[in-house]
């Protein structure tokens, strides 16, 4: 009996920030850049007294949410779609709009889901040169051809923490063609406080050919219950309406989303912390030579090139004290990692071992 044929993809999957270590049975993970506060305090409420029939199919138009999104940030509801964490969202995205031979260009390191799903739909991805770890505009222009069709980008950028100004990001969109859709990742904008910065949606919000993502998953804490959304030209979302699953968010997923968003004391507190202990991680480094992006997101890119260790051995000896940073393999980054900034304990712990690490190099 053989198996049936099928199509095999050449891509290599993704490879999420690790949570285990073969000699620790606690770890502090600071690999996959999850809020160091957990969830808000309405968001445990709504857990806790969760009483919805689990029997019974959630809202397949997420229509309170969407709701409520809209309000928050004075957008058009008919141009919301909710997804299974923001990179459904991006799968939906490939599928609508693109075919074999089309071409997607990327910054050079990017989050890799958006590489993955074009390649899954046939079409060939385009990489364009960062310098200095940071996405160039002019680069991504000299990757476009006659067969582009989508241009994915982060600002911030995963995994490299650097951002792109609103002006930078506003010319970008003017001097691309029209028909090409600039899709703009938002992840972590709630974080940024830079003053040359402005969100995608905040740039962006009447533009046609701009699709906008965002995701509950980091600042809000909501990851493993999987839920994102996006925002674009309502001919488009009508169309993603059609090839998104019936009941792709489940109603746990949209009630807490419902409460993050009203639970605005705890997005200051989550930006507060992050700013203090961006400032600290990143001044205890400099004492080792390493060097990181300017402070903004809620993680640091950490090169090596200058330290007297290289990555691999300082994340092997951070691995024996129980933390995991994630590895840059998988991006293509040469002797370095990327490090999520903790919780008050965590961060603690990690500048107290990596004392000893370097006490006596």
């Amino acid at each position: 009996m053989s198996v049936p044929s099928f199509r095999k993809i050449n891509l290599q999957a993704y490879r999420p920030g690790r949570s285990i270590t073969k000699k620790n049975d606690r770890v502090i993970k600071l690999s996959a850049n999850e809020s160091a506060l957990g969830i808000s305090n309405r968001a445990k409420r709504a857990l806790q007294t969760f009483n919805s029939n689990i029997s019974k199919y959630p809202d397949s138009k997420f229509k309170e949410l969407i709701s409520l999104i809209s309000k928050k940030y004075n957008c058009d509801q008919n141009k919301v779609i909710c997804g299974s964490g923001s990179d459904e969202i991006i799968q939906m995205l490939c599928q609508l709009f693109l075919n074999k031979k089309d071409e997607v260009v990327v910054p050079q390191f990017s989050f890799l889901m958006y590489r993955i799903y074009a390649k899954i739909v046939g079409a060939k991805v385009v990489y364009s040169k960062e310098h200095n770890f940071k996405i160039s505009t002019k680069e991504i222009l000299r990757k476009v051809t006659k067969k582009t069709k989508i241009v994915f980008l982060a600002n911030p950028n995963n995994p490299t923490g650097t951002y792109i100004s609103k002006k930078e990001l506003f010319d970008l969109r003017k001097k691309l063609r029209e028909n090409i859709l600039l899709v703009v990742d938002d992840a972590y904008f709630e974080y940024m406080l830079n003053k040359d910065y402005k969100s995608g949606l905040e740039l962006f919000k009447n533009k046609k050919n701009v699709f906008i993502l965002r995701t509950f998953s980091k600042i809000y804490g909501l990851a493993a219950l999987r839920i994102g959304w996006g925002y674009g030209d309502k001919k488009i979302i009508k169309e993603l309406y059609k090839i998104k699953p019936p009941f792709n968010v489940n109603n746990i997923a949209q009630v807490c989303a419902k409460e993050s968003l009203k639970d605005v004391n705890f997005v200051k507190k989550s930006v507060n912390h992050n700013i203090f202990w961006c400032k600290r991680i990143k001044k205890e480094f400099e004492k080792y030579k390493i060097s990181t992006n300017d402070i903004g997101p809620n993680f640091f890119l950490l090169n090596f090139n200058k330290c007297k260790l290289s990555a691999n051995k300082v994340e092997k000896k951070l691995e024996n004290f129980g933390i995991i940073l994630r590895e840059m393999k998988s991006y293509r980054i040469k002797n370095c990692l990327r490090l999520t900034i903790g919780n008050n304990k965590e961060n603690l712990f990690l500048i107290k071992k990596m004392k000893s690490i370097f006490k006596h190099v």
